[in-house]
């Protein structure tokens, strides 16, 4: 499996059996693109980018993943409470295939989107893994 689906799956898994996440945004409330049919609150992955950083005896890889909490209202402590959420099941996944030797939240962003004036976090973590 690549690194990035490994990575990326293991990540849908731990948020999804989060219980405290899924009472701010619902049962099965992560996606890899916006939901069309489903309103907000929920979770997306927007991009989950990977470079290779070989050592010498094992390959290894840095991953950057955005992930965008969108909120159901034009509340930044709602978005923000579900990127708190975020970091902290995200930051201990358990990748099939993987060993994550590294992970930390890198930066969050909040705005209250114009179109809709719901607020949304933007969340970035960076893991390193072989």
């Amino acid at each position: 499996m690549h690194p990035i689906a490994a990575l990326q799956a293991a990540l849908v898994e731990a948020l999804g059996a989060d219980g405290a996440l899924s009472a701010l945004i619902g049962a099965g409330g992560i996606f890899d693109a916006p939901p069309r049919s489903r309103p907000a609150p929920y979770v997306v992955i927007d991009r989950h980018d990977m470079r290779q950083r070989d050592g010498d005896d094992t390959p290894g890889q840095e991953h950057r993943v955005l992930l965008h909490c969108w909120s159901d209202q034009p509340s930044r402590k709602a978005a923000l409470d579900i990127a708190a959420r975020v970091v902290a099941v995200g930051l201990d996944p358990a990748p099939s295939g993987l060993v994550v030797t590294h992970a930390e939240h890198l930066r969050t962003e909040t705005l209250i989107d114009n179109a809709t004036g719901q607020a949304r976090a933007a969340v970035l973590l960076r893991f390193l893994s072989e």
